[in-house]
């Protein structure tokens, strides 16, 4: 059985039960990346709306969690509307929103004391409807509040992202407990894309996908988001070696 046609019947298989067990077995609408080698691994063809997805950042990122916004903010940025972001930490740098194509006019910006106040916004916001993508900033996510969380998303089709930020490094290990989330990434940054002159080229991240319903895990190598919030695949030029780490280029 082709690749192709085992995504496909676990697919088929995935919907049967979410129909059992109550959910919605109806056909998701899903927002591609726009990168074949992203898109053609992952159930529908994209990410789906009415449903919960987690990104968390690799190495510092996970306290900083710059990159992991940043990532967050492109996927906003190819839909259409609204954008509810829930955070306690007032550290969101619209400028960078801006750069991967997310107009600061598109987002609201919803502060909570505590993170429960994070997750009671968010469910608001999903339950709401009529937004695009709600985003929230949570340390925790247990899987009873990610199953709220994600029973809101799938009965209005908002699609909502949680970006695991941790306060310390150590904290990242909640990162392997089951929640509710269809889909679960990790970014972490690589060395810029090389110029034929001094300067810094295009960021390059690489993009794990931990977990998805319906799917198979992998990762692959990314130039970071453009001005509309698109990735650009990257190829490996040669293996690791003990002169440094591996080379990549665009495709």
């Amino acid at each position: 059985m082709s690749g192709a046609a085992s995504r496909a019947l676990i697919h088929e298989l995935q919907e049967k039960i979410d129909k059992i067990a109550g959910g919605s077995a109806r056909k998701r609408t899903t927002l591609p990346f726009g990168v074949p080698e992203i898109d053609d691994r992952l159930p529908g063809g994209g990410l789906a709306f009415g449903a919960l997805h987690e990104i968390a950042g690799g190495g510092s990122d996970a306290v900083a969690g710059a990159v992991s916004a940043l990532l967050a903010a492109s996927i906003a940025a190819r839909t259409k509307g609204t954008v509810v972001w829930c955070l306690t930490r007032p550290d969101l740098f619209a400028p960078g929103l801006a750069q991967v194509g997310l107009h600061p006019d598109r987002v609201i910006h919803c502060e909570s004391d505590n993170e429960d106040g994070v997750l009671a916004s968010m469910e608001e916001a999903l339950s709401f409807g009529g937004l695009s993508v709600v985003v929230g900033e949570l340390v925790r996510l247990p899987m009873t509040e990610s199953r709220r969380l994600h029973l809101a998303a799938e009965k209005t089709g908002v699609m909502g992202i949680i970006i695991r930020r941790w306060r310390r490094q150590t904290e990242a290990t909640d990162f392997g407990n089951p929640t509710a989330s269809s889909t679960r990434w990790r970014v972490s940054c690589l060395p810029s894309e090389p110029l034929p002159v001094e300067g810094i080229g295009r960021p390059r991240w690489l993009l794990e996908l931990i977990r998805a319903k319906a799917g198979e895990s992998f990762d692959i190598a990314v130039g970071a988001p453009d001005s509309n919030g698109l990735l650009s695949p990257v190829r490996r030029e040669q293996p690791l070696s003990e002169a440094g780490g591996p080379k990549w280029s665009r495709i």
